[in-house]
């Protein structure tokens, strides 16, 4: 659970910060990976395809 402290009575970067932990963390990524039912097949293809993705950019990096 992400927690934020509010230093001198500013919400708003508070806020901000809250925002960037909970991404950081991966739950949104989470809840859209669990919006529906991916059969098995179609979720191995997917990630053969963010394996190929990834790998090209990491080459690319180098």
């Amino acid at each position: 659970m992400t927690r934020v402290e509010v230093r001198n009575g500013n919400v708003d970067g508070a806020i901000k910060r809250f925002k960037v932990g909970v991404a950081r963390s991966g739950i949104p990524s989470e809840l859209k990976k669990h919006k529906f039912y991916a059969k098995p097949g179609v979720k191995k293809r997917e990630e053969q395809k963010e394996m190929i993705k990834n790998s090209r950019k990491r080459k690319t990096r180098d």
